[in-house]
């Protein structure tokens, strides 16, 4: 079980200093190389606290779900502006000019945060990355910290992504891991998950008793192994991004047991999340003093 002090989450001791995504996202790898693997990533928009600087690498906590890496500098930039809206469609163009024929500027993935400084007509000027249409962004979206949902049904926003190709560490609509798409469509529907599986196994939800007897799972569970987990659709469908299919992929629950535990292991267990009495909180795990 993780703790509060994993060192996935722990940074160096000392503050941080505050910078922000400039790029439509920047890769978290686990070492300061541009080939080193990748152990998340941060949307445009997101605040990290920098804590060290190496071979154009800065070692980072994405504020978001506490993660550390290190992100290529070039896709960052030191200081936060506050971000107004966020990306409410799975992904979206931004533009050089008010003008749906003008050259694009970046491809921003669902829940990327943006700053917008001006408008016209039903298009929005968002700072640092472009002309957004503004029927793909959320206007509610709280700064100070808690999350207007985007979707009422974290399943929905999960299925938006499906067939969207499988990538370890990804987390946007052009390649995401198991524990990205969870991340996603929760964080979409108002509430935040830590980055890795056995995290959120831990720390999310209710353990759900006897989740494998018949009609016990609901639509929105998340179902676990060891390093993975995948959303129930229905009482007998799971959606999850998976390796088998190297892809967002729907399959009915006892097909992906049987397979999962011919090549690696049984699930561990099922958890249930109560959204809509979680939406907007500030979750145990991220307000707890090892999050400071």
């Amino acid at each position: 079980m993780p703790d509060f002090d994993d060192k996935r989450l722990t940074p160096p001791p000392g503050r941080g200093t505050p910078w922000q995504v400039l790029a439509a996202s920047v890769a978290v790898r686990e070492a300061p190389a541009a080939d080193a693997r990748l152990a998340s990533e941060a949307l445009h928009g997101e605040a990290l606290d920098v804590h060290d600087a190496k071979d154009g690498f800065a070692l980072v906590q994405c504020r978001r779900d506490r993660y550390i890496g290190w992100a290529d500098v070039r896709g960052i930039s030191e200081g936060i502006t506050g971000r107004t809206h966020r990306v409410a469609t799975l992904r979206t163009h931004a533009y050089a000019a008010p003008d749906l024929k003008s050259p694009p500027m970046m491809v921003l993935s669902l829940g990327a945060l943006v700053r917008v400084t001006g408008q016209e007509g039903d298009w929005r000027h968002c700072d640092g990355a472009g002309w957004v249409n503004s029927r793909h962004l959320e206007v509610n979206y709280d700064p100070s910290g808690s999350l207007a949902p985007v979707m009422p049904d974290a399943v929905s926003v999960a299925l938006k992504f499906l067939g969207t190709p499988y990538l370890w560490g990804g987390r946007t609509s052009l390649g995401l891991d198991c524990t990205g798409l969870t991340q996603q469509a929760f964080e979409a529907a108002g509430v935040l998950l830590p980055r890795d599986s056995d995290m959120q196994f831990a720390w999310c939800g209710a353990a759900i008793a006897d989740w494998r007897a018949p009609g016990v799972l609901r639509r929105g569970d998340l179902v676990f192994w060891k390093g993975h987990v995948g959303v129930m659709t229905d009482p007998e469908t799971l959606l999850h991004a998976n390796a088998w299919h190297m892809a967002v992929a729907q399959e009915p629950l006892q097909d992906a047991i049987t397979r999962i535990a011919n090549y690696y292991a049984e699930p561990i267990g099922a958890r249930r999340i109560d959204v809509s009495s979680e939406r907007g909180q500030v979750p145990a795990w991220k307000a707890s003093p090892a999050a400071a």
